[in-house]
């Protein structure tokens, strides 16, 4: 069993190095979802990714461009207060959230991917726990003041993605607020039966449930990245 994250060992350029994840990321996902199981694969493309065959999935070490855009321009502080990533991969997102004083859990269904963020994260005040979105402690309900969801439901087919997209919304408490980053679906590209799949306006609105009402839903440009249409939106609990 693999202890630690590598790279593949030929000097790959950094496109190559992206074509092989993505080559990998298609096959795992195929027979995870030809086998009826959508969140199987996650885990086995970070095993893979931790023992060098491919690059490690979804590892950025910088939270994510526009959570920092959204942070910043209301001046977050997050003293006294809960906060949750859905999905954290390796913690670049959890960790920025942390920083600006909430008490935070980063969780994803793959342990593999926990497991690399503990050990690149030694001491950190985050939790990182493995857990299912789909299915996860229900003291969680209704439990954060703020909820992170960024580029995880767009992995999911449907089903499940609507009892996620529903599951994200539970997490918010009184008074939270939930920021929502995805992709934007493209009517002019052909569909695909391997992930990510893009969502829909109708799919953003849908994170607006169990009490959750929209506070802004646009479409935006990821910071130096004009080409990256991104969905920001922002739900709140009253």
């Amino acid at each position: 069993m693999c202890t630690s994250p590598g790279q593949p060992e030929d000097e790959a350029t950094e496109a190559e190095q992206r074509a092989l994840e993505e080559e990998e990321e298609a096959r795992l996902a195929s027979a995870s979802l030809a086998a009826g199981d959508p969140t199987g694969w996650f885990d086995r493309l970070y095993a893979a990714g931790a023992c060098g065959q491919v690059p490690v999935p979804w590892s950025r070490r910088q939270p994510h461009p526009l959570l920092v855009q959204w942070a910043s321009a209301r001046d977050l502080s997050g003293t006294s207060q809960r906060a949750v990533v859905v999905g954290c991969a390796l913690g670049a997102d959890a960790e920025y959230v942390a920083a600006l004083g909430f008490d935070t859990t980063g969780f994803d269904i793959s342990g593999t991917a926990i497991r690399l963020a503990r050990q690149r994260l030694g001491g950190s005040a985050v939790r990182y726990v493995v857990a299912d979105l789909l299915d996860y402690p229900r003291a969680w309900l209704r439990a954060y003041d703020l909820v992170i969801e960024i580029i995880t439901v767009q992995a999911l087919p449907d089903p499940p993605r609507r009892q996620a997209i529903a599951n994200v919304s539970r997490l918010v408490g009184p008074g939270g607020t939930l920021l929502v980053i995805a992709a934007v679906h493209d009517d002019t590209t052909p569909p695909t039966t391997i992930p990510p799949w893009p969502l829909r306006r109708a799919e953003i609105e849908a994170f607006g449930v169990d009490g959750l009402t929209a506070a802004r839903i646009e479409v935006t440009a990821t910071p130096g990245q004009p080409d990256q249409r991104r969905w920001l939106a922002e739900f709140r609990r009253q």
